[in-house]
């Protein structure tokens, strides 16, 4: 059995976070830029069984898919034609930004490491990962 990774797709930035082999626990790997996003991708598979990818949906409050979509789109087809026979999952990051700065706020991080945006797409990824993973005991 081998991980499965979960990407917090952003304008900017991909929040990158894995389970361990076993698929039970949701941890935050890394904050890669966009353009750096498929070379990270492509080292971190040849050192590591990765069976999935959990890509975030987002949708706003009231249901409208974000204008990031567009970019994610292009993003999850260049993914499926390096890495075709990694599943592709889409999962709803509503609310993972919010969840992810309380939870750093909990964590007696100082000011600065708080607002750090990079953090936050990590523990987003995080976020989705574990949400996705809890949806599938269901």
């Amino acid at each position: 059995m081998g991980q499965i990774l979960a990407i917090d797709y952003g304008k900017a930035r991909c929040g990158i976070a894995a389970t361990d082999d076993m698929q039970i626990i949701a941890s935050g790997l890394e904050t890669v830029e966009n353009r750096n996003v498929m070379e990270f991708l492509k080292k971190y598979f040849s050192e590591n069984k990765v069976d999935e990818v959990v890509i975030g949906l987002p949708i706003d409050l009231k249901g409208n898919i974000s204008e990031v979509e567009t970019d994610i789109l292009k993003f999850i087809e260049a993914f499926q034609k390096e890495f075709s026979d990694i599943a592709v999952h889409r999962f709803d990051e509503r609310f993972t930004s919010k969840m992810a700065s309380f939870f750093i706020s909990q964590s007696g991080k100082n000011k600065k490491k708080r607002q750090e945006k990079g953090l936050i797409d990590k523990v987003s990824a995080t976020i989705i990962l574990q949400n996705f993973l809890e949806q599938r005991l269901r």
